[in-house]
């Protein structure tokens, strides 16, 4: 038996997809997925049904690591607002890479305006994530309306990501000096 390190042929289109629906959107092409995987379409196809599948299964393959990215994992002490700041200081230090494109799954969202899509399925369920883990900590806070608090955090996250997603604006300390302005005002410690 033979040995490779050659990736998979399902490994080479999420990686290509991932790639590519990042940096130029969901609206490229079978042909240029393909090309720039390495296989052929026939290949794509044999592994799924149709690219919106291949988007999907691209997004729900890179959340972990995007989560992991953003979120304090469970041996990093602090307090629930350090918790909350962490995730803000984070996409502050992400934004600044040259090819930010801000959140992956925020995009995919707004691209495809379907919340029957099988790729915004995924991104919603990611985002919620996102929201549920600052009601936690909102909560463990103190705050007086962790659930408000949390879509507040969101709105924060997703308009930074895309302002800074789009090279308008840039987020040095701007989000995390909001994002104290709400914890504040919502009482969290």
């Amino acid at each position: 038996m033979t040995t490779t390190d050659k990736a998979s042929t399902r490994d080479r289109l999420l990686d290509a997809a991932a790639e590519l629906f990042y940096r130029d959107g969901v609206s490229i092409g079978v042909e240029a997925l393909c090309r720039t995987a390495g296989v052929s379409k026939r290949s794509m196809y044999q592994l799924f049904a149709s690219k919106d599948e291949v988007l999907a299964a691209s997004l729900e393959r890179r959340a972990p690591g995007y989560a992991a990215q953003l979120t304090p994992g469970p041996q990093d002490a602090g307090t629930p607002r350090e918790r909350i700041l962490y995730v803000f200081e984070q996409a502050e230090q992400l934004s600044t890479a040259p090819d930010y494109q801000g959140c992956p799954y925020l995009a995919a969202l707004v691209e495809l305006k379907n919340p029957e899509h099988p790729a915004s399925l995924v991104a919603r369920e990611a985002k919620g994530r996102l929201q549920e883990g600052f009601r936690a900590q909102a909560e463990l806070g103190g705050a007086r309306d962790p659930e408000l608090l949390a879509r507040q955090l969101m709105l924060v996250f997703d308009g930074a990501s895309a302002r800074a997603g789009a090279r308008i604006e840039t987020l040095d300390g701007l989000t995390t000096a909001t994002v104290t302005t709400l914890l504040d005002a919502a009482g969290v410690q």
